[in-house]
């Protein structure tokens, strides 16, 4: 089923209404959901229209529908890309065996394991996020936050699902938790450290969407290749609408450099604080710390965690297809290892190494969203070029978490990393900078001092269109 039906009460594409026990235990589920929402999504925005798309098909073309809903409204559901053929399993162990349309029992665990990680991120960011709205640049970022706040929502549905359908009385009570645990709380913590940042200006959103939901994307490409089936189609859809996530963030960040050279520009030999923007080395530093944070989302270096999910056919690599060896047996992977403050050059397993594989190909999808806003600057005519720091620095996870280490990677001591660190990362007064400048511009059509207008619309509409439908005196 490619159409999604919107007369059952949970939208969906999986004839969710053949299984009356399942049905009965999502809408269950779904008034808690909806209270989630209202509790800690996005404040005070529930009753406002808002431009939102809604997915209608899992096709690639035609796939969503364009139209004002209040967000509490919005129809979350559940959708899987078509079922083609008899599926094989890619990777692994059990190459080319058919692919599990139920969780193998010798796999349980380390598959709910999987799910869960992934399922939390998702409310995880809602929960990041849910202030931003009142100091939103303009109608039409609101309107962008709004709608990856509804998709990662979504995403946590799918999820859900997946835990109600093939894991019972534990799935059940893993999805519950999902709801339970709270971005930041120190008692009641999300599972994975980003996802507990503070997230409280716009600057650190455009970067979190480019560089977090990034880590999201290569994380649902690697899900994608699972030998569980339901798992690989449920996160194939997912990665349709994450696309649009690092679109508001890449661009985001470049509407911001924009409007910076622009007042360089202007206002030659000034400082552009004094005109309400922010200063291309301020942006480099919250790219520093974004970044960096991502980095550790895809876990330590060496990872037996990484070898047993690759070996079992639960993980695999991101575009699998593309590899040459898909079951990894007899090949290596180089990598500089930090061991007793020195680095130096071993031959790891490929599977103990699958972890870094996945943040090479994430960093080198990053480096050209890096160098998409050097185009910024260079069309600018402005001599400033933005970097993407080395994965050794500002690490928290992993054996680069045990050393100090200079954005370009050079192993220093801990004393120069101090010194150092407001050079490279955003201090307490460059947060509060760019927290000054978090004021709202509700006017269609109109941006804040420090943002550049993006180059169109949303889904051919002008610019200009009331994105969220505010009530103005």
């Amino acid at each position: 089923m490619t159409q999604i039906d919107y007369s059952q009460k949970i939208p969906n594409n999986v004839d969710l209404s053949s299984d009356k026990r399942l049905q009965r235990a999502l809408e269950k589920w779904q008034p808690n959901y909806i209270d989630w929402w209202k509790s800690v999504g996005p404040t005070d925005f529930n009753e406002n229209e808002v431009y939102l798309r809604t997915a209608v098909s899992v096709d690639r073309d035609g796939w969503a529908h364009f139209g004002y809903v209040k967000m509490p409204e919005y129809r979350w559901g559940i959708f899987l890309t078509p079922r083609e053929g008899e599926k094989k399993i890619g990777f692994g162990d059990h190459m080319g065996e058919d692919a599990w349309e139920q969780v193998p029992g010798e796999y349980r665990n380390w598959l709910r394991r999987l799910i869960v990680t992934q399922g939390d991120t998702e409310p995880a960011s809602v929960e990041q996020q849910r202030l931003l709205g009142h100091t939103a640049p303009s109608l039409y970022d609101m309107r962008n936050l709004f709608q990856v706040n509804v998709e990662e929502g979504r995403h946590l549905w799918a999820m859900v699902y997946l835990l109600h359908s093939y894991f019972g009385r534990d799935g059940r009570e893993e999805a519950d938790e999902l709801l339970e645990r709270r971005s930041g709380n120190p008692d009641h913590p999300r599972i994975l450290t980003t996802f507990n940042e503070p997230c409280e200006d716009w600057l650190s959103f455009f970067c979190f969407t480019m560089f977090t939901d990034r880590d999201g994307k290569y994380q649902l490409l690697s899900l994608a290749e699972s030998g569980f089936d339901p798992l690989a189609r449920t996160c194939q859809f997912m990665l349709t609408e994450e696309a649009h996530h690092m679109f508001v963030g890449q661009t985001g960040v470049a509407r911001t450099i924009q409007r910076t050279c622009e007042l360089l520009n202007e206002h030659d030999g000034k400082d552009v604080r004094e005109y309400g923007a922010i200063p291309l080395e301020l942006i480099q530093r919250y790219v520093n710390f974004w970044s960096s944070s991502s980095y550790d989302l895809f876990g330590a270096e060496v990872s037996s965690n990484s070898a047993n999910f690759f070996r079992a056919g639960l993980k695999g690599r991101a575009y699998e297809e593309k590899q040459g060896d898909h079951r990894a047996l007899d090949q290596v992977f180089d990598m500089e290892m930090w061991d007793d403050g020195k680095l130096t050059k071993e031959e790891v397993p490929l599977r103990n190494a699958m972890n870094e594989v996945l943040r090479e190909q994430y960093l080198e999808d990053c480096l050209k969203g890096v160098e998409y806003w050097n185009r910024v600057c260079e069309r600018a005519g402005i001599d400033f070029r933005f970097t993407l720091p080395h994965r050794r620095f500002h690490r928290q996870i992993g054996m680069y978490s045990q050393g100090f280490f200079d954005p370009a990677g050079n192993p220093i001591d801990e004393a120069t990393y101090e010194a150092r660190k407001a050079d490279w990362l955003p201090s307490a007064e460059d947060r509060a900078y760019v927290q000054s400048l978090m004021k709202p511009e509700r006017r269609p059509g109109h941006f804040a001092s420090w943002i550049a207008p993006p180059a169109k619309g949303i889904n051919g509409q002008p610019v200009e269109l009331e994105y969220v439908k505010l009530a103005r005196n």
